[in-house]
């Protein structure tokens, strides 16, 4: 029996978003019968231009630059990336202290950081999120 580890494998959406767990893969993600329709469409006709099925969506974010036709797919509809990553905080004592923040940015603001600054500051990327409106009308 094979096991896998389903941390960041997921598919969840509420009024607003869909959020798509880090490590699916792109085929993983046409397999899932919970994903919508209109998102598998999309990948199959936009993302696939550049990426192979095979990619994890951390991969592809990771290593995602502006240049790319699925970069400018994903910001047609409207997508976030969270990831956690390291930074310097303050603790009560005035201390300067590392650690790993949460955070959720809009795709054009991670795809700046290059990959020098992303593997400097340890980024891990934990979820993709679209806007449920960008998606509805996105045209395929």
């Amino acid at each position: 029996m094979k096991t896998e580890n389903r941390d960041y494998k997921y598919f969840m959406q509420d009024t607003g978003s869909v959020y798509l767990g880090a490590k699916l893969s792109y085929v993983e993600i046409l397999q899932d019968e919970m994903v919508n329709f209109k998102y598998k469409s999309i990948v199959e006709h936009y993302i696939f231009k550049d990426t192979d099925p095979e990619t994890t969506l951390e991969s592809h974010l990771y290593y995602m630059t502006k240049e790319q036709f699925s970069y400018r797919t994903y910001e047609q509809l409207r997508a976030k990336v969270k990831i956690n990553i390291l930074e310097e905080k303050k603790t009560i004592f005035g201390r300067e202290k590392t650690g790993y923040t949460t955070k959720i940015m809009p795709l054009a603001v991670f795809a700046e950081m290059n990959l020098a600054q992303k593997k400097a500051k340890g980024v891990v990327i934990q979820e993709l999120a679209l806007s449920k409106l960008a998606l509805m009308s996105f045209s395929v």
